[in-house]
């Protein structure tokens, strides 16, 4: 099987592609979040912000994208708001699980604000909005990591933590 190639900058219709991806579970979370409780909208937006910043701050100043079109489009943003820092401590870097929890929780949020909104009072819109964001969320970013950014990335290459972490093979059990 043919190695796919990697990128030292990114095409700019693919990353348009995942920043409207992370920019529709957003507005999604912001959106259902808001039909429950209008005041629930602006903490979600600011925890998204927060993510943002971290990501941004602990992960993206390290990169091989620093200052570059990266696939999930922060490379050049990162170089605006921070300080290159050490690409060896991007390599080194070690993730699990657990690490990946406030990540996670960008979805989760709005989807227990879903279901309470279709217990409180069903409608097949919210169900529809629910299923769009649990869809982009989980399997939208699977597909886009997968196939289009991971996959073409150099600094999967050098070493990456979240490469790393989702290759582990599952432990056998006899």
């Amino acid at each position: 099987m043919k190695e796919a190639r990697t990128y030292d900058s990114f095409p700019a219709p693919m990353v348009s592609l995942v920043i409207l991806v992370s920019l529709l579970i957003y507005a999604l979370g912001t959106y259902i979040l808001a039909v429950l409780e209008i005041w629930l909208s602006i903490p979600y937006v600011l925890y998204c912000a927060w993510i943002e910043f971290r990501i941004l701050k602990y992960s993206c100043v390290d990169c091989y994208y620093y200052g570059q079109l990266c696939g999930l489009g922060r490379g050049k943003l990162c170089a605006l708001l921070f300080k290159k820092g050490d690409p060896q401590r991007f390599v080194e870097k070690e993730i699990s699980w657990p690490d990946l929890l406030p990540d996670f929780m960008v979805s989760i949020f709005p989807a227990i604000g879903g279901i309470i909104l279709l217990i409180k009072d069903f409608s097949w819109f919210i169900l529809f909005l629910l299923i769009v964001l649990l869809a982009l969320s989980f399997g939208g970013n699977a597909v886009i990591r997968g196939s289009f950014a991971c996959r073409h990335c150099k600094q999967r290459e050098i070493g990456c933590p979240a490469e790393r972490l989702f290759s582990k093979e599952s432990p056998k059990t006899d």
